[in-house]
Order: structure tokens, then sequence, then C-alpha cells
């Protein structure tokens, strides 16, 4: 196994694992806002990501033309999807920069791509190759025993979800590579004591 705490050029520091787990799962709870060192990196945004928008996000909705938005598919009334142009961008991005920054959606502010590495979750789907790049080229930091645990343990939900596909009764099942990380984000707690994570 690699040493994941060198560093190769073109890698990007992600962090030390413990205090990103805890922020990312605070984003994913609702309570804040991912804090990822985008650059100038604009690889989520010209994804050919369909946008959620919740009816609570007001000063979003402001922003955004109306002829660019149409009701979320399953979801209840005032939730809607924002597309993307021909070209798979988001048709908030103009000149490569994000139009909207300060009053982006709140998938947009708690979407980090780092959450692939961290489960150790290939992103095999060829629209997103420019997110599958960057995710790569994160490299956590491991200053602690516990920041090991803690990644092993979410590796191993990882795992668990990809060979036997069951969830808790208040979860659904992963459709796709980004559920699958996020849930075993969510998950990893239990797998903290089990004896292949130690």
């Amino acid at each position: 196994m690699a040493d994941r705490n060198s560093h190769h050029e073109g890698d990007l520091d992600a962090g030390d694992f413990g205090p990103w787990l805890t922020g990312i799962q605070a984003a994913i709870r609702g309570e804040g806002t991912s804090d990822v060192p985008c650059g100038t990196c604009t690889a989520c945004c010209t994804a050919s990501q369909f946008i959620h928008i919740g009816p609570d996000e007001t000063d979003t909705l402001a922003q955004i033309p109306a002829e660019l938005l149409f009701p979320a598919p399953r979801s209840p009334r005032g939730h809607v999807l924002m597309g993307y142009d021909q070209h798979g961008h988001c048709p908030m991005l103009i000149d490569n920069t994000c139009s909207i920054y300060e009053h982006r959606p709140r998938t947009c502010r708690t979407y980090d791509c780092r959450i692939f590495p961290a489960a150790g979750v290939d992103l095999d789907d060829p629209e997103k190759i420019l997110i599958s790049e960057r995710s790569t080229r994160w490299r956590f930091t491991f200053p602690t025993e516990r920041d090991e645990i803690l990644h092993q343990a979410v590796r191993a939900a990882a795992v668990h979800l990809r060979q036997r596909r069951d969830v808790p009764p208040d979860e659904l099942p992963p459709a796709n590579a980004t559920q699958l990380a996020v849930l075993a984000l969510k998950l990893h707690a239990t797998f903290l004591e089990r004896e292949d994570v130690t």
C-alpha cells in the first residue's frame, strides 16, 4: 500500500482527515458549508450536473432566471433543479467564474470532491472526468492514530455498501458514486468498533 502521507508534484493538500470529516459531516447534515480549496478549478461546474435548489433558498432563487429552473422530480412542491448548457456547464458559470458565487445554491456550498478519495470510491462517470481527475489528486494527512482509524472506518463503510448494498431503514441505497461516498461518510461510525478497523 502506498504511503498516503507522501506527496508528489500535482498532488493537492486535502488537510488533516479528522477535522475534514467533522466539517463535511456538518455540511451533509445542513449545519454548514464545505470549505474546499478549489482555486481556479471548475470541474464540478462543468460536469453536466443538475443542481437542486430548495424553496427556502430564496436568495439563490432570486439570482437565477426562472427559465433555467424546473420542478425537481419526486420532490415536494417548490423544489427545483437547474440544468446545464449544451456543453455540460452550469448556466451561471460565466467566463469560467461563478456569477452568483455569494448566492450559490446549498448544493454547491456543500459539494466536496474530497469525498471520493476519503471513501476510496472511484468516480467513473465519463461526464465527470474532470471531477475524477481532480479528486484523485487530493492527499489527506493523518497526524494522529485517530485520523487513520476514522479513514479506515469510512473506507470499510464504502466497501460494505458496495458489496452488501444493505442500508439503514431511513437511508436509500446509493445509486451512484457520489451517493455511495456520502453514505459511507454518514455511516462510518458503525465501523469504528469492528476488528477490521483497528
